[in-house]
């Protein structure tokens, strides 16, 4: 029996969850598929330590038990069913049979209690909620702020590019709400796949192509889809359809949301 228990004692080492299998860790000797004969039975007695690790492995596995069986170390085994003979108790599960000293046995008493749900759904009940995705429009308002932008500017432009989503991304590989190129995004040192790096980063750049044209807001929409180069080539907002669209696109939507054009319009 002792090297039932020592079995006992290593399956608690080596399955318990959050200590790594080992190489040298064996199958426990103290259970066994019902149609093996039972080891031999021994009247040396089983430390507590180890009982309690038989009936924490078992406890890993909820059953629809029919009785529990209490040790009187304090412990319970679920059981469909018990057997005594030779000073032994038999404790019939769906996975085997463990064999206990009928001196370590306190009881056996009937399970009246509901089944047990599985540790799975226990550990999903427990786990936290997902943290809330934070909201687009929230982030546009208080990076228009930060960077002393129209908000309704701000919000026109994420409307046209990706209509606030954060998981777009275009044809071209620009990405996000505000719809940034992976390298304009390296450029501004921010993730263009994280919403408010994202949205931070578009208000930045928007920022900039303001002061760099001198407030003129159509040159800056030009630049901020197709390029500064495109608008220096040109003078101006460049012949491309896509581009003269997409400003009218954001102006369209600017003065819906403000009542007025955009300041120096081209």
């Amino acid at each position: 029996m002792a090297l039932l228990a020592q079995a006992a004692f290593q399956v608690g080492q080596c399955g318990h969850r959050g200590i790594p299998h080992h190489s040298r860790c064996r199958p426990p000797l103290a259970i066994f598929p019902s149609t093996l004969p039972p080891p031999r039975a021994s009247n040396r007695s089983v430390r507590p330590l180890h009982l309690l690790a038989l009936s924490l492995l078992l406890a890993a596995h909820p059953l629809s038990a029919a009785e529990i069986v209490i040790l009187k170390t304090g412990a319970e085994v679920n059981a469909e069913r018990t057997e005594r003979e030779n000073g032994i108790i038999r404790v019939h599960t769906p996975t085997g049979i463990i064999e206990l000293p009928e001196a370590l046995v306190e009881r056996a008493v009937r399970d009246d209690r509901p089944p047990t749900p599985p540790i799975t759904t226990l550990a999903a009940s427990a786990a936290p909620a997902p943290a809330a995705q934070p909201d687009p429009k929230a982030l546009i308002e208080a990076a228009a702020d930060r960077y002393g932008l129209p908000s309704a500017l701000l919000h026109s432009v994420a409307r046209t590019e990706s209509d606030y989503s954060p998981t777009a991304v275009s044809h071209k590989g620009a990405i996000g709400v505000m719809q940034l190129m992976p390298a304009t995004a390296a450029q501004l040192n921010a993730d263009p796949r994280d919403p408010a790096q994202n949205i931070d980063a578009g208000a930045r750049h928007l920022r900039d192509l303001l002061l760099r044209y001198n407030g003129s807001t159509f040159k800056a929409l030009a630049a901020y889809n197709a390029g500064a180069g495109a608008v220096q080539k040109y003078g101006g907002i460049p012949p491309f359809s896509e581009t003269r669209n997409y400003v009218e696109r954001v102006v369209s939507h600017y003065y819906k949301l403000s009542g007025e054009p955009p300041a120096k319009l081209d």
